[in-house]
């Protein structure tokens, strides 16, 4: 029922944060977790929460993961979930804000799991979409800040689990150099 009312309603402009994402981090997030040897018990909590993680999208972006808890609150009790499940799902979600700030292993997988695109080979389309999405909420100008932004975002970014980090690492700190090298020497020197 979340996933199509994802589908429908999330603004058209939202070429990232979008279905796609969702079903994204539930994947990776299920592939890590499995890799991590979680428990059957836990990953349901986990992948529910990644199905909800970006729901609040549906209303807003900037505190978009305390409506995304409203929403499983909403939602959850109908599907069986108790008081202390949807809290518990709702503790990962909120670990998925930036800076990311994991306090438990179920919260890091979630963290990795979101961001675990940083070092895939599909990183530049998957960037690609969210510059065109910031782009058009007027929360980047143009490529060169993007550049920028994504420079020290991923430069600063680090995964949590030991799935990601043998996986993604490497290619995710060629990605940052490649990034770095479309910035003008110029402005890259002035920000120093």
């Amino acid at each position: 029922m979340l996933l199509g009312k994802l589908k429908s309603e999330l603004p058209a402009h939202l070429t990232y944060h979008n279905i796609d994402h969702t079903q994204d981090v539930m994947q990776a997030a299920e592939f890590i977790a499995n890799s991590e040897h979680v428990s059957d018990t836990d990953k349901e909590l986990l992948l529910t929460a990644a199905l909800f993680h970006d729901s609040g999208f549906l209303k807003l972006r900037d505190g978009h993961e305390m409506e995304s808890c409203n929403i499983a609150r909403n939602y959850l009790p109908l599907y069986g979930y108790d008081f202390g499940e949807i809290e518990a799902i709702c503790q990962l979600i909120m670990a998925t804000r930036l800076p990311q700030s994991p306090q438990n292993r179920l919260e890091e997988i979630l963290c990795d799991a979101d961001l675990d695109y940083l070092g895939r080979d599909d990183f530049f389309m998957l960037s690609d979409r969210l510059f065109v999405e910031l782009k058009a909420e007027g929360l980047v100008k143009d490529e060169t800040e993007w550049n920028m932004q994504q420079a020290d975002f991923i430069g600063n970014h680090r995964y949590f689990t030991e799935t990601p980090l043998k996986l993604l690492q490497a290619k995710k700190e060629k990605y940052v150099e490649l990034i770095k090298s479309k910035i003008p020497t110029r402005i890259f020197d002035e920000n120093q």
